[in-house]
């Protein structure tokens, strides 16, 4: 499994993170594989969300399954994320503060390793962020801070208060949903429309801030609109590459997937939203290889980018 810093903390991270969003369908014995074999490939960061199955659900059907260990609790980094509510956004101080301690309650543990706000708020008040992260800090409940889906100026916006560094923004990537990425590659093109910039230099903004992005549906075409895995309707040209390079390097296409991710230097943790355990084995074979310039933009134009 290949590991990494977690922004400049100096806390060694697996570079896959499970995501455990979609659990509450699944019974005890199912969730309890899940985290299992996800722990015994290496993978350290369990990934949860006070909205995943509504209102705490996903956390406290992980707490009541899984039951970690005093030893096993220690060896890993709980994250959680709040301020989705029912339709609107929410950073003030009391709904930080009351979401990480029911998130606590949930989880059975006495502390989160790393807090994130769970995408912006356009009414956020930064003063309000920093009084819960202090609070929340001095309190022992949460060790880091982060974001997702976070603008490098929205990030700058709450440091202008906010003490504590931002270790990681969770944002949205995969080979085929690579704005983040391809914008760069193309910019100063006129007229084409990987040149428009959505994100004002999220990626780079990362790389300069030692801020880890962690990249949400690795495996996604787009918004929740289906993987591009073995979909020969809409990506067969990806297909036909990702199946040629799973087998140069011994893993699936899932892993080779996972590949282009990690193979990019700001060091990007792949978030996978499987419940399958075969599918967590198979990203975690593909976080160790390490493709080739040539192979890396070779998925890169297969999956629709272009490269001038």
């Amino acid at each position: 499994m290949k590991t990494q810093q977690l922004g400049r903390t100096g806390l060694e991270v697996s570079s896959i993170v499970l995501g455990l969003m979609r659990i509450d369908a699944l019974d005890d014995a199912a969730i309890d594989a899940l985290v299992r074999t996800a722990l015994d490939e290496g993978v350290t960061v369990l990934d949860h969300a006070d909205v995943y199955g509504g209102d705490h659900l996903c956390e406290r059907r992980f707490a009541e399954a899984v039951k970690l260990t005093p030893s096993e609790r220690e060896r890993v980094v709980i994250q959680s994320k709040c301020g989705i509510r029912d339709g609107f956004f929410d950073f003030s101080t009391a709904h930080i503060l009351s979401a990480v301690d029911a998130s606590l309650a949930a989880l059975q543990t006495d502390h989160l390793d790393v807090l994130l706000l769970h995408r912006p708020d356009a009414l956020v008040e930064p003063e309000e962020v920093a009084a819960a992260f202090d609070q929340l800090e001095a309190a022992g409940k949460v060790r880091h801070f982060g974001v997702s889906n976070h603008t490098p100026l929205q990030q700058e916006l709450l440091k202008t208060v906010v003490r504590q560094p931002l270790v990681a923004n969770q944002v949205q990537l995969s080979v085929t949903h690579s704005s983040l990425v391809s914008t760069g590659v193309a910019s100063n093109m006129e007229g084409l429309e990987q040149s428009v910039h959505r994100d004002g230099g999220m990626l780079e903004h990362a790389r300069l801030n030692g801020t880890t992005l962690q990249a949400w549906s690795p495996f996604q075409g787009g918004f929740f609109t289906g993987t591009f895995l073995g979909d020969r309707e809409q990506y067969a040209d990806l297909n036909d590459v990702l199946e040629e390079l799973a087998e140069a390097h011994g893993v699936t296409p899932t892993g080779i997937a996972t590949a282009w991710i990690t193979r990019h230097p700001a060091d990007i943790q792949v978030v996978l939203g499987t419940t399958k355990p075969e599918r967590v084995r198979e990203a975690v074979a593909g976080s160790d290889v390490r493709l080739s310039r040539q192979e890396w933009y070779r998925l890169f134009t297969a999956a629709g980018s272009l490269v001038p």
